[in-house]
């Protein structure tokens, strides 16, 4: 046994030295398209797809979709376009509605066989005669209606002649299971919606439990992989399939722990009540945990892939720190970031003995992880800006920015010394006064360029810096576990400072701002371009900052 592998490709490995050939492998992602895929998901689509590459094996994209309701396009589109984006291709796109028809004729074939029946009850008196965990259920009173009867029932709900409601197709199962989702699960249910891709065709539709399973069967699914809470569920998976299964190969279902990520939310329900009520602005806001959130966030396929990595596949469930996944965005993005000096709460600094006028331009690096990167240049000039929290009139020792009196180095350009200040009629500092070594210039060879100090800030130059918009995202709740408090609403833990905005200043060459790019923000954190952004107002989003401030909150 490879330790190295997972639990489910330890099944798989088992099955194929049973006889499972090689060819016979198939995998599937089978999403709802009732709403984005969230970071969860991510999980379930690195396990498929990464088995299909494991054995070279094709791995299928299917809809489930049998809720009308709920469905649309635009899930189905969105949910495409996120797995392309992970780096995901699927052999076949399928849909459960290309089965309805078989799954029609199966359901006629068990009526016909006295395995499956109408029952005229309400849902609230089935949901009763079912019984309870400790206590068997009751047979329905239309258990016994003649297959002729039940024949004529099931067709006339298939031609739209009963209400919403009025009548359920019921497999017969076993009322006395300990397992109550063997006591006779309704497999049809009346519902006048119309359907994202059969329009009015049908007016029933099945169930998850009597679909899913016989759709692997369809595709020819080897192993039909999904998270814990569907564990009750094999029993019927495995029932239903026997009901129909001739010869050759049989699907088989394996559970595995579903991730829970703190600070977060990931109820499909919950996430569409954010998004309806406005408290996020769609899908795609950066603060929600969806695919397309975190990619407008600008979390990088890679990063996504590699938390699930470190993450695992493991049998039992637990609660992952988000701290795991900002940690990964940060590693990836260290590697792959051009480095840009921006300033975000800006002080004027005047050089006073820098010659007026005068403009030079100095060499940086774009990413000192990546050499291949290359270099740009920066504009320096006479009057430059900081942030504000880098200067202090007086401070202690251990403060080692700018102070009155004291030195520190500019990024990639020159030592400066505070002189003076200048303040408003307020008190607030509005321009300090500084002298620079013209011999301290970095990279230059000289003696003083050599010269240490121990601060060294980031700036730019007033007269070349371009104005930018920033959306400062953090954690869009302020609780660990906002789920899981019986006698709280998840949305009373919201963080009221999960997004703030302001104006700030960037260096000029820090090549096209397409939406999308990511930068590191030098001793700020990582940004990205966002896609509102325009030709005469560049927005940058905060992926994440440089290191976890949220340990020490």
């Amino acid at each position: 046994m490879n330790p190295s592998k997972n639990f489910i490709e330890h099944i798989v490995d088992e099955d194929l030295a049973q006889g499972l050939s090689l060819e016979s492998l198939r995998f599937r992602f089978p999403p709802e398209p009732n709403g984005f895929l969230h970071i969860g998901h991510v999980k379930a689509i690195c396990i498929n797809f990464g088995l299909g590459l494991s054995y070279n094996a094709p791995v299928n994209l299917r809809f489930d979709d049998t809720n009308p309701a709920a469905e649309e396009q635009l899930y189905v589109d969105a949910i495409k376009k996120d797995i392309q984006w992970l780096g995901y291709r699927w052999d076949k796109e399928c849909y459960a509605s290309d089965y309805f028809q078989t799954l029609y004729d199966w359901a006629v074939d068990l009526i016909k066989s006295g395995k499956a029946y109408v029952d005229s009850q309400t849902s609230e008196e089935i949901a009763k005669q079912k019984g309870t965990p400790t206590q068997a259920g009751e047979d329905s009173p239309y258990r016994t209606r003649s297959t002729e009867e039940n024949i004529l029932l099931f067709t006339e709900m298939k031609a739209g002649k009963h209400k919403e409601g009025s009548h359920v197709l019921r497999f017969k199962g076993d009322m006395s299971s300990p397992n109550m989702l063997l006591r006779d699960p309704v497999m049809y249910r009346i519902l006048f919606q119309s359907h994202h891709r059969t329009g009015d065709q049908w007016c029933i539709y099945p169930m998850y439990d009597w679909t899913h399973g016989q759709s692997d069967y369809i595709e020819k699914i080897s192993h039909s992989l999904c998270s814990l809470e569907f564990k009750p569920h094999r029993d019927l998976y495995e029932a239903f399939l026997t009901e129909i299964y001739t010869t050759g190969f049989a699907p088989k279902q394996r559970e595995f722990a579903r991730m829970n990520l703190n600070y977060t939310v990931t109820s499909k329900r919950k996430l569409m009540q954010l998004v309806q009520n406005k408290t996020v602005s769609g899908w795609d806001d950066p603060r929600m945990p969806t695919i397309s959130g975190l990619r407008r966030r600008g979390y990088t396929a890679a990063s996504l892939k590699n938390f699930i990595q470190a993450v695992g596949v493991a049998k039992r469930e637990n609660l992952i720190d988000v701290s795991l996944l900002e940690f990964c965005i940060r590693e990836d993005l260290n590697k792959i970031a051009p480095r840009i000096m921006a300033v975000l709460n800006p002080l004027r600094v005047v050089i006073t003995n820098y010659p007026d006028g005068q403009e030079e331009w100095l060499a940086a690096e774009n990413n000192p992880e990546d050499p291949a990167a290359g270099s740009r240049e920066l504009p320096f000039s006479k009057t430059i800006l900081i942030e504000q929290e880098d200067f202090r009139e007086e401070a202690n020792r251990k403060f080692f920015r700018l102070k009155l009196g004291k030195e520190v180095r500019l990024k990639n350009a020159f030592i400066i010394k505070a002189e003076t200040v200048e303040k408003d009629n307020n008190g607030k500092i509005t321009t300090v006064f500084c002298t620079y070594d013209p011999l301290s210039k970095s990279g230059s060879g000289t003696e003083e360029s050599q010269r240490k100090v121990k601060g060294t800030l980031h700036w730019v130059s007033e007269k070349h810096a371009h104005q930018i918009q920033v959306r400062n995202y953090d954690r869009l709740f302020s609780e660990p576990n906002p789920d899981g408090h019986k006698d709280a609403d998840f949305t009373s833990f919201l963080n009221e400072n999960s997004l703030t905005e302001q104006q700030a200043f960037i260096e000029p060459n820090i090549g096209e701002p397409l939406p999308g790019k990511n930068y590191q923000f030098q001793r700020q954190g990582y940004y990205v371009v966002d896609p509102d952004s325009t030709e005469t107002n560049t927005i940058f989003n905060r992926t994440v900052g440089l290191r976890d401030n949220w340990s020490k909150k």
